[in-house]
């Protein structure tokens, strides 16, 4: 089941165990020191993942609408769910909540380098060149909002 929900419809459980997984994979896993949990997050939409019979936290990202365009961040699988497409899944929840909720706004992220082809494979393009964010390296990527 996936479910998008803002910071103040989250329970304090569902919230704590939103930041618990990205402290484990943003900071601990990849071994970078940073503020992870930020202002955005008073403002964001939560985008989960969550296993039908367990309720689980499998996939997350959140959600960031900006002046004249959306971004999204904090793209994850929890570490025993990956490997099961569930990236696939969970970006295309997130493209097709933002069309919907978003219509006519184009998508701008700040993508890991080594993702650039997954993105890719959803229609965004690089716009940038490689450059270290938090000593990871990133490019920035967009997709031009659809004209229906």
């Amino acid at each position: 089941m996936i479910d998008v929900k803002q910071t103040n419809e989250l329970t304090p459980q569902e919230l704590v165990t939103i930041f618990k997984e990205r402290t484990r994979v943003f900071v601990v896993e990849q071994t970078c020191y940073y503020q992870e949990v930020d202002d955005e997050d008073y403002q964001c939409f939560h985008v989960r993942m969550l296993d039908d019979q367990t309720n689980e936290l499998m996939a997350y990202a959140r959600i960031m609408p900006k002046k004249g365009y959306v971004t999204f961040g904090r793209v994850l699988v929890v570490e025993k769910f990956r490997k099961q497409g569930l990236g696939n899944q969970l970006l295309k929840a997130i493209l097709d909540y933002i069309s919907t909720h978003f219509p006519g706004l184009d998508v701008e992220i700040e993508a890991q380098a080594y993702l650039t082809k997954f993105y890719g494979s959803f229609g965004f393009k690089q716009t940038s060149e490689i450059y270290l964010l938090d000593n990871i390296p990133h490019c920035q990527m967009k997709l031009a909002a659809t004209t229906d």
